[in-house]
């Protein structure tokens, strides 16, 4: 079996993450994780907190914390909400830790020895007021290209229009508030891209056929405009040191590197971060040295991460002249929109992750979120949208098979699997369907579609409903006990083969459904095309217990009180 190695776009530091963010990268990075593993591949998902940069020193400084103890009690309060949304990390690293300091250093020297870093001399914000010079994100102002007037000195968060602070229209200082802003001249290190424009460009042809759309498109039009050199340090007391062995000068002057430099080299560092937990088991260089044929490399990511990845990190790479790992497929989606407009974490907009698991548990949002991601373009959220995802397709098409098919055995054959009956021409017809489903399901997921992949699981659940009706075992009980047996029986090999495939959807649900039955042995990770054909995991006298309510419905009630506390649109 192949070797995966998996990573999603970092969450940056700053606070707990909304729904957006969650969709947009990590989410259906663990889907497919955990798709991966049950068909048997070797899998290692990586991920961390970016922890660099001026958001990070600002909500420090708003919280009155020494920057490195915010970044560190964040870091928590994060992963402890991925771990309440089942994110199956292998390992959940930090971009402040020491072995990202070494390998952004290591990058650092290598593409400085090749002739791709040069130190510039470049006129900067300085703010009089605050005795400093301001990197990008310290200045604030109207974007020249929307009129939004709470721009970033980097980007625009309205347009995403990337930014310089000078381009600001009516500048001021984050940090203070001050408008007595100068241009003055200091010095900082410079990644010559454009050197590399044409090896990047080589490297992105070679893939980009095979990216969805969305990825390549975005790649190309970097690649078109053309590359420029961009600036790699900034003057921040919080970031990965310039190293004084190469630049003292500007180590004396506490530069550091730019956050959107060293974030990426994270993956690398988190996997050393991993391996160095247990080094005689663990090699972070397998994964990420020479490996080029032996380990497939996927990255997901929201469409504003596609330049980094795509043409940023790529050209790190390629200029530091070693054999690193370089991404595979890029799995980019759209955004997610709060009634259609933007979730954001810095105006508080939308539903966050760490409400939305106070409201409901995790595998109602894990879900209704791929099953709605938006990869081919935006999609929305509304209330009226998540009530009728969850009571249509978790509370009516699986949770309420589950719980009629085990409720009624036990009521009238106890609590075992019942025995009776021999299959027929519905059950050949119901087990060429679900092979033909699964086959379908398997088939979207390998392709990383994911709504694809979910609409056909909910077609597999559909077809136990159709199965259910059509066999009417209430009815076929009062004239035929051994046939009734049979559709039940059935029915429950279906909730077993469900509790299995869901599982990289509903992982709690699905080990609720499995752990209804008494199985000795039940190692199965995946069903075959036979196993979906004939439905026989389950024998007669089994033992069997039924699970609470998998999922309850959302009421009118419900929705109402959702719209009151978030709001029934963006405003």
């Amino acid at each position: 079996m192949a070797r995966h190695l998996i990573t999603s776009a970092l969450p940056y530091i700053n606070g707990i993450k909304h729904l957006g963010n969650m969709v947009g990268s990590m989410l259906p990075a663990d889907v497919y994780s955990r798709y991966l593993r049950q068909r048997g591949h070797e899998v290692l998902y990586i991920c961390a907190t970016d922890e660099h940069g001026t958001p990070a020193e600002l909500a420090a400084k708003e919280q009155g914390l020494p920057v490195a103890d915010f970044c560190a009690q964040a870091h928590d309060a994060q992963k402890a909400v991925y771990d309440g949304f089942a994110l199956a990390f292998d390992y959940f690293g930090r971009s402040s830790s020491e072995q990202n300091v070494e390998i952004t250093q290591h990058f650092a020297r290598r593409l400085n020895e090749n002739g791709f870093i040069e130190e510039r001399a470049i006129r900067q914000v300085y703010s009089p007021t605050d005795g400093r010079f301001l990197p990008d994100r310290y200045v604030e102002g109207t974007c020249p290209h929307c009129g939004y007037d709470k721009a970033r000195g980097d980007q625009c968060e309205n347009c995403t229009r990337v930014l310089d602070p000078t381009d600001l229209i009516n500048p001021r200082s984050a940090i203070s508030g001050s408008t007595d802003l100068e241009v003055r001249e200091t010095k900082h290190l410079f990644l010559l891209q454009s050197k590399l424009q044409h090896e990047v460009e080589e490297w992105v042809s070679r893939h980009e056929d095979d990216w969805p759309q969305l990825a390549s498109s975005i790649a190309r039009k970097w690649l078109n405009e053309g590359l420029h050199d961009r600036a790699i340090t900034r003057d921040l007391d919080w970031g990965v040191p310039v190293p004084s062995d190469t630049w003292p000068e500007l180590a004396a002057e506490g530069k550091v590197f730019y956050v959107w430099f060293d974030a990426p080299i994270e993956y690398i560092g988190a996997t050393k971060e991993w391996s160095d937990l247990d080094p005689e088991n663990r090699d972070w260089k397998s994964w990420w040295y020479d490996v080029d044929t032996d380990v497939r490399y996927t990255e997901f990511m929201a469409k504003d991460n596609v330049p980094f990845h795509t043409v940023m990190f790529p050209a790190t790479e390629l200029g530091v002249r070693e054999p690193w790992k370089k991404v595979d497929y890029v799995k980019a989606f759209n955004w997610l929109t709060y009634y259609g407009g933007k979730f954001s974490t810095s105006q508080k907009r939308g539903v966050f992750t760490d409400q939305a698991l106070d409201i409901l548990p995790a595998d109602y949002w894990r879900y209704f979120l791929i099953a709605n991601a938006p990869e081919s373009d935006d999609s929305s959220f509304t209330w009226e949208h998540f009530t009728a995802t969850v009571n249509k397709d978790l509370a009516d098409t699986l949770g309420n098979f589950v719980n009629r098919v085990l409720s009624f055995s036990k009521k009238r054959f106890g609590e075992e699997v019942p025995a009776g009956g021999e299959p027929g021409e519905a059950e050949a017809k119901l087990g060429e369907e679900i092979a033909r489903l699964l086959a379908e399901y398997e088939t979207q997921m390998e392709a990383l579609q994911f709504r694809k992949a979910a609409a056909a699981l909910r077609a597999l659940w559909s077809a136990g409903n159709s199965y259910l009706e059509e066999k009417a075992p209430w009815l076929e009980i009062k004239t035929d006990k051994d046939g009734a047996a049979l559709t039940l029986r059935t029915a429950m090999n279906l909730i077993h083969l469900y509790a299995v495939v869901s599982e990289p959807f509903i992982p709690a649900s699905s080990a609720a459904m499995r752990q209804a039955f008494a199985l000795k042995d039940d190692t199965a990770t995946w069903i075959t095309a036979d196993e979906a054909r004939t439905l026989t995991a389950l024998t007669p006298g089994t033992p069997f217990t039924v699970p609470p309510v998998l999922f309850a419905k959302l009421t009118d009630e419900d929705l109402e009180t959702y719209k009151e506390r978030f709001g029934g649109s963006p405003e």
